[in-house]
């Protein structure tokens, strides 16, 4: 198993045990509610939300071809959950790069954050921006569509 996933595992295995104790207690309905919730929430910090991740080299050469920004993630990060999901579906315009995967991508955004794996990170023409404002990365993703 990859780090990515051990947040996610977590949070449902505390769902679960939670659940299991509270069912045990003779409590179905908030043990029921309770797994939900920690389901969701091990849902939204799992790598499935995000679009399919490609290597750092990969998307910059995408995003020279295409002009769409390059956004650097990693999972978990509460920033990048809120990128992504204030993009909604414009956010598969976007490349997308997880830089627990990719080394290349974990040393371009400490080159562009001072030593800091700050993310996320967008690279839009070449420059990079440290946790831009959605609306912000939306309006850079329009007049490429």
């Amino acid at each position: 198993m990859t780090r990515t996933w051990i947040l996610p595992m977590l949070l449902a295995l505390c769902g679960a045990l939670v659940s299991t104790g509270l069912l045990l207690g003779g409590s179905p309905g908030e043990a029921a509610a309770i797994l939900l919730v920690f389901v969701l929430l091990a849902g939204v910090n799992s790598p499935l939300v995000f679009p399919r991740s490609t290597g750092a080299l990969e998307a910059q050469r995408r995003s020279a071809v295409d002009g769409r920004p390059v956004v650097f993630w990693r999972p978990g990060c509460t920033y990048c959950i809120r990128l992504r999901i204030r993009l909604g579906r414009d956010a598969r315009r976007l490349h997308w790069v997880n830089i627990w995967r990719d080394p290349a991508a974990a040393e371009a955004v400490r080159a562009a954050n001072n030593g800091n794996e700050t993310v996320p990170t967008v690279v839009v023409a070449g420059r990079p921006h440290t946790n831009p404002d959605p609306e912000w990365v939306r309006e850079q993703v329009s007049p490429s569509a």
